[in-house]
């Protein structure tokens, strides 16, 4: 949940200066719809979600992409934050801690999908040196495209979420609204085409014997 607060910031954050307004005023003004009051609080903490973003991830563009995050969170979820119930330091930190973990998730998951993909498909290309030659110069990933690209537009969606953007069947579901089964069976048929495919371009590039 967004309101469980880190509060150890919110104990030590420094004061405003005199005559700005507070952090909670800040807020009460997001929860109007002042984007000047947005402004505000970013330019006060951004230093700080820097800092504990750059403690999990490492590269500066993404740090600053996961701080930018953070702002859109805080004016789409500023109705859930509550004084009762923290600082609104330590709601900030909470809210760029759980982006950058989700960040790194999603970045894994995509390593681990690649790899997924790869051990499914590639086996296929070992074999037929010609599958190389469609590819141009080598490009296996093009090829790979091209074949994802003939499929039908909602195999070609499953492939997608489950390969390129690390999701698994139940999120794929979740986030498409089809059923977990139905997807499942797009999956399956996806591969197996794919297979064919590439089986299909080896043997068709494959160069003839010629007899002694």
């Amino acid at each position: 949940m967004l309101h469980s607060f880190d509060q150890s910031y919110g104990k030590t954050a420094a004061p405003p200066a005199s005559g700005e307004p507070t952090d909670e005023q800040l807020m009460e003004g997001i929860q109007q719809g002042d984007e000047m009051a947005l402004a505000a609080l970013h330019r006060r903490h951004r230093a700080l979600l820097r800092t504990i973003i750059s403690r999990m991830i490492y590269d500066d563009h993404e740090v600053d992409d996961l701080v930018q995050d953070c702002l859109v969170d805080v004016w789409r979820h500023a109705a859930n934050y509550s004084a009762a119930k923290g600082h609104v330091i330590g709601w900030l930190v909470t809210l760029a801690r759980r982006r950058t973990i989700d960040r790194i998730r999603r970045k894994t998951a995509y390593a681990r999908a690649q790899n997924r993909f790869r051990d499914e498909i590639s086996p296929e290309f070992e074999g037929h040196t010609g599958a190389d030659e469609v590819a141009g110069a080598s490009d296996r990933a093009e090829a790979v495209s091209r074949l994802i690209a003939r499929l039908p537009e909602a195999q070609q969606q499953a492939v997608h979420l489950a390969f390129y953007r690390g999701m698994s069947q139940r999120q794929i579901a979740a986030h498409t609204g089809i059923p977990l089964g139905t997807i499942k069976t797009r999956l399956e048929l996806a591969l197996r085409k794919l297979r064919s495919s590439v089986l299909a371009f080896g043997e068709l590039h494959e160069q003839p014997q010629v007899a002694a």
